[in-house]
Parts: C-alpha cells; sequence; structure tokens
C-alpha cells in the first residue's frame, strides 16, 4: 500500500529454504490494496494458491522474484542464500517502483535493502503484502521442481517439491543424488560419504 509521496510499502517472502533440493525462490510483491482470498499459503491448497498467484501478478501494483540456485546455497549456506534471493526480489521491484518500507516474514532480514525494512514473525498471514509473496514464492517454486522431475525422474520432485519425505529419502539411497541436491545439507552430505 502506498506510503507517503508515492512509495510503496513492499512485502518479501521466501519458499524453499528447508528442501534438500532445488532453489530458495523469494517474491516482493506491491498491492494497492489487500486482495480477497489471498493469506499465507501454507493455509490455500495447490488450486486456490494457484488462483490467487494469477489474481496477484494481474492485480499488484508491482512484483518481483528473486532466487538463489543449488550452488549459491552450498556456497553461502542456506541462510545467506535465501536473503541474496530476498535481496533480487526487491531490486527486481525498486527497478519499477519508489519503495518506501520493506516488510520481510520472519525473525531476520537481508541488510542490503534498498529502504527502511523491518521482520514481521507470521507476517504471511498477518501482512496482505507478505501473504501476496508468500504465494507467488511458493507457486513458481512448486512448478519449478515439477519441471525438475522431468529432467531428474525418480525422485519425485513433482510429489514432495525436495522436502525431505520418507519417499525423498528412499529415492536418495537408491538413485544418488542428482545436480539439483544441496550438498551442504546433512542428508545429501551422508550420501556423498561426507
Amino acid at each position: 500500500m502506498s506510503g507517503d509521496g508515492g512509495a510503496w510499502q513492499v512485502g518479501v517472502d521466501e519458499a524453499g529454504r528447508g528442501p534438500w533440493a532445488g532453489p530458495v525462490v523469494a517474491a516482493a510483491v506491491i498491492l494497492r490494496e489487500p486482495i480477497a482470498g489471498v493469506t499465507d499459503s501454507k493455509r490455500l491448497s495447490a488450486r486456490r494458491r494457484e488462483q490467487a498467484a494469477g489474481l496477484i501478478r494481474s492485480e499488484a501494483v508491482a512484483w518481483g522474484v528473486g532466487r538463489a540456485e543449488v550452488a549459491e546455497i552450498d556456497a553461502l549456506n542456506i541462510r545467506r542464500a535465501t536473503f541474496l534471493a530476498m535481496s533480487r526480489a526487491v531490486a527486481s521491484v525498486a527497478s519499477t517502483a519508489r519503495i518506501a518500507e520493506i516488510l520481510v516474514d520472519g525473525r531476520e532480514m537481508p541488510e542490503d535493502l534498498p529502504a527502511p525494512a523491518r521482520a514481521v514473525v507470521g507476517g504471511d498471514a498477518l501482512e496482505p503484502s507478505i501473504s501476496a509473496a508468500s504465494i507467488l514464492a511458493k507457486t513458481l517454486r512448486d512448478a519449478e521442481m515439477v519441471a525438475l522431475e522431468e529432467t531428474y525422474p525418480g525422485y519425485g520432485f513433482a510429489r514432495h517439491k525436495g522436502y525431505g519425505t520418507a519417499e525423498h529419502r528412499h529415492a536418495l539411497e537408491r538413485l544418488g543424488p542428482c545436480a539439483a541436491h544441496r550438498r551442504s545439507f546433512a542428508p545429501v552430505r551422508r550420501m556423498l560419504g561426507g
């Protein structure tokens, strides 16, 4: 929503911090007003998330996505890679709109943001712009994990989205890690004998 002088509040959230495979994806969203049906992505079914994501993309003042790839996660650690993805998402939005304030879901946030920022614990359920960001990040990352299933069949990425399920663990034991796996994460590292 608009702040002073035509500058906007931006909501930021990420998806994919905990999985053993795939990128971490962040989204940044500016809303003119709350969008009906947009809430914390975890409270919505996959179908409702997809519907909400379409509404967000069409009704948001601006939105952007940032990501950190598996190699960056392994090189930096997941915390720093998540902050990198968030910074990239905000930079994408900042190139099209003036930002007054940035609201980041969680307890921590990147230090290099281009406007005053604050972390909001549970923000994906409290702040409409963060809710919208959570939905965009989750739907984009989920679609990517479904596509990874085609590239690396047998791991079940389309179902578990890279998270540490029993199915994923069994696939890792059977097939070994693929290029989409985060080698810095303990379950994958163990498979590599590290």
